[in-house]
């Protein structure tokens, strides 16, 4: 099996991307729908909670008061992936497990901080999601996020220039959907050869 990682920075496209390989056929697992999947769980809400007191409640995390936390204290991010982070390899390692035993060839890993944090290592090929910064910044507005947080999540990313030169393929998302979906199965049939035999 071939494990394929998708990453690229915020508001570039990566779940939309990650959505098409599935329905191409591809085993997928996105490491964030696995956190918020973990925050309405024990295995991550109970040391959460202990840790962040007042940040769960009726036993699932409340990510506005759990960021709201993280925001004013730095440290606190540390604390809180040395919790979760655990947790999401975990779900990670399932995924792989049931991916090996489907008979799929290609398994999509989508993986946020792919690069930053070293998890090329754990994928055969890199993909990036991009588009063009004024989409980007259209996308982030769109989701009502907080111009200040935007900026802090991607001062904590790798930059997309840098991305891109360490990408096996790149798919630009700045055009409609049906352009996104063609390159997409462009990729399905390169790596079909890879995965053959």
């Amino acid at each position: 099996m071939l494990f394929l990682g998708v990453t690229g920075s915020l508001a570039m496209g990566k779940s939309t991307v990650t959505a098409m390989f599935a329905e191409f056929g591809a085993a997928t697992h996105g490491a964030d729908a696995a956190v918020h999947r973990l925050y309405a769980a024990a295995a991550a809400a109970a040391p959460i909670g202990a840790a962040f007191p007042g940040t769960v409640r009726n036993g699932v995390v409340d990510r506005a008061a759990l960021g709201a936390i993280v925001a004013r204290d730095p440290a606190a991010l540390a604390r809180l992936e040395a919790i979760v982070h655990p947790l999401v390899r975990d779900a990670e390692n399932a995924f792989r497990a049931r991916a090996a035993g489907s008979g799929r060839r290609l398994a999509v890993l989508d993986i946020p901080l792919l690069l930053e944090t070293g998890a090329e290592r754990r994928v055969d090929v890199v993909l990036v999601v991009s588009c063009r910064p004024e989409i980007q910044a259209a996308r982030i507005a769109h989701r009502g996020m907080d111009r200040a947080r935007a900026a802090a999540l991607i001062a904590r990313q790798m930059s997309d220039t840098e991305k891109r030169t360490r990408a096996h393929f790149v798919v630009d998302t700045s055009g409609s959907l049906d352009v996104t979906r063609r390159e997409v199965s462009d990729i399905m049939r390169a790596l079909a050869g890879r995965t053959a035999g």
